[in-house]
């Protein structure tokens, strides 16, 4: 009984260990995630507030709004994730989610698309239909 004791309780540290590190956002990133089609869906599983900026290289508006997405997760880490998708390489998502012009901001909570946000935009603008989501 004792062995077995001590294997519950061992079971029971690994088990809320994992949950809180799961749980916990200190370990969130500060700056967007690659997203690729690949992993879509692990990113919009593992946080519960995630923005995919969907993108392009040879999109001026794209890279006017980069830097403002870059900020955006350097001030929201632990809040907000931030990940950018090349639509040229993962047409797969892009297609999944009607991605016809981008820039394409889609905004995530709990799994659930909540917000398209398309076409560059200020920063201000941005920040408050993103935080919104809150």
């Amino acid at each position: 009984m004792d062995e077995l004791e001590r294997i519950r309780q061992r079971k029971l540290r690994e088990i809320t260990g994992r949950s809180k590190a799961e749980g916990s956002n200190e370990d969130w990133p500060g700056e967007p995630l690659e997203v690729t089609d690949a992993s879509f869906s692990q990113v919009i599983e593992r946080y519960p507030l995630v923005v995919v900026d969907c993108w392009a290289a040879w999109c001026a508006p794209c890279r006017m709004i980069a830097p403002v997405v870059e900020e955006l997760a350097r001030e929201y880490k632990g809040k907000i994730v931030f990940g950018k998708l090349d639509v040229d390489s993962n047409s797969a998502t892009a297609m999944q989610y009607g991605i016809m012009s981008i820039p394409t901001l889609l905004v995530f909570k709990d799994r659930q698309l909540v917000e398209k946000l398309i076409g560059a935009m200020p920063r201000g603008s941005l920040e408050q239909r993103i935080t919104r989501h809150l």
